[in-house]
């Protein structure tokens, strides 16, 4: 099992501490950077990635190996670093996860049939099955999780087109999702993509306790956490900040006028419900006092700067930041914003532009708990590697397909069925594919979409401005 190496640098001493893979921290690096001047170090650790470079820092001034995340707390092997790795931001890659699946013939705790495989209980005797049995998690670096049609559910599960033949029952679903990154979680208004472990009330830490319950109980197959080990690891995990800190052929996007990397975004300010354009300031702990939200269409300023720059790719890199911020398109027909009567506008938005819905300020996701459907799991973009489950309204007979019910699967609400949230888009470049089902395996891929859905009119330079940004993220 291993991890990319940190990037090396004549200015650079890391120094690495080999831990044991039971505790499955081994070759997690400690990493040290000091410049070749007296100024004060920096702790934390960077890697490569196909853009460039990233870094993770901690508020604690050191990424602490020793924290229960690092721990087996349940009875397969498994600790949070085995689906949140900081090479790859603190989520998981197939390219290396491939290598894992290789070190260690498949063997490597990620791999367990409780919710790696395709199939719960899938047989993983031999080293081709245990490949065949891992395909979704070795392809698009997807845990399968299991979830029952709610009681008094406005839809049954009518039929199901399972590739794999699980012999699935109508009562749950198989749902099949990429691991949100345990980073940036400052930033966050929902915790899971459905928003399933998101209370009304109370705060996102106190949701992230219980959701660090759940993933011990469920993906580690352990007894619940002492309190104090919940307490250890959210409060880790709440510390961590990462983004991109070079770029190729850009180079650094920290300085001298530049504010990404995570030392900036560690000190931005952030409340649930900053920059909102519905003002719908939730009554949630940590929300933003009334009559501070109403969108700022300029989201993200981290290299507005560069506009004049010397270096073209640095002035890509701005126009897309510029493109992202303020190129209008027609908003239309999408579920949780404009989709319905229900919602809470109506009628497409004739302006719209990318903030509408990544508004939170230089992190990018949405400031308050708004899971949408923008068209991810409809049948019509479903792959063959996914099952299709057919949905029956109880009352009006209405029928729609989907690879995954999304936050309906929560709500039991027919009007929730393929909603999902959208993430903090900072450190994208290091954790592709992209999207809930990793539907989009580059940037590249994701735009392919949102140009398809929203009809985005794009010239080729928009394009590479835009790629070039969020790769810089």
């Amino acid at each position: 099992m291993s991890m990319r190496s940190p990037v090396h640098r004549p200015w650079t001493r890391m120094t690495t501490v080999a831990l044991s893979s039971a505790a499955a921290i081994a070759m997690v690096a400690a990493v040290s950077l000091r410049s070749s001047s007296a100024a004060p170090a920096e702790r934390g650790l960077t890697f490569s990635n196909a853009s460039g470079v990233h870094r993770t820092i901690a508020l604690t001034g050191a990424i602490d190996t020793g924290n229960p995340f690092f721990q087996e707390l349940g009875t397969n092997g498994r600790t949070c670093f085995s689906c949140h790795r900081p090479a790859e931001a603190w989520s998981i890659t197939p390219e290396e996860l491939s290598a894992r699946f290789a070190a260690t013939d498949g063997l490597d705790p990620v791999f367990r049939t409780n919710d790696g495989s395709n199939c719960e209980g899938a047989d993983v005797s031999t080293l081709a099955a245990r490949r065949q049995a891992f395909s979704l998690l070795l392809a698009k670096g997807l845990i399968r999780i299991a979830l029952e049609v709610p009681q008094n559910a406005e839809f049954e599960v009518d039929d199901v087109d399972d590739p794999y033949h699980c012999g699935s029952v109508f009562s749950s679903i198989a749902a099949y999702r990429r691991p949100l990154p345990t980073t940036n979680l400052r930033f966050i208004s929902a915790v899971m993509w459905d928003g399933r472990q998101t209370t009304p009330l109370g705060s996102i830490h106190d949701d992230l306790l219980e959701q660090t319950r759940d993933a011990v109980t469920t993906h580690a197959a352990g007894a619940p956490p002492s309190a104090s080990q919940l307490r250890d690891i959210v409060e880790f995990e709440l510390g961590l900040f990462t983004a991109q800190v070079r770029g190729n052929g850009s180079g650094t996007l920290t300085e001298p006028i530049a504010r990404g990397g995570p030392e900036a975004l560690s000190h931005q300010s952030f409340c649930l419900g900053i920059n909102d354009p519905l003002q719908m300031l939730p009554a949630k702990r940590g929300a933003c006092l009334k009559g501070s939200s109403g969108l700022d269409p300029v989201v993200f300023t981290l290299f507005n700067r560069w506009l004049d720059a010397d270096s073209p790719e640095r002035t890509s890199i701005a126009r897309g930041e510029r493109v992202f911020n303020t190129r209008t398109f027609v908003i239309a027909n999408v579920a949780g914003l404009n989709g319905g009567p229900q919602d809470p506008v109506q009628g497409p938005i004739a302006s719209g532009t990318c903030t509408i819905c990544h508004d939170t300020p230089n992190a990018g996701n949405h400031s308050v708990a708004m899971a949408l459907n923008i068209g991810l799991a409809d049948a019509a973009q479903r792959t063959p590697d996914l099952p299709l489950y057919t949905l029956r309204h109880k009352v009006t007979g209405e029928v729609t397909q989907t690879t995954d019910p999304g936050r309906a699967m929560v709500t039991g609400k027919w009007a929730d069925v393929g909603k999902f949230k959208g993430p903090v888009l900072r450190g994208l470049a290091a954790r592709a594919p992209y999207f809930h089902n990793g539907a989009a395996a580059t940037l590249e891929e994701a735009l392919d979409f949102y140009e398809k859905r929203f009809q985005l009119g794009l010239s080729p330079e928009e394009r590479a401005d835009l790629i070039a940004f969020l790769k810089s993220l």
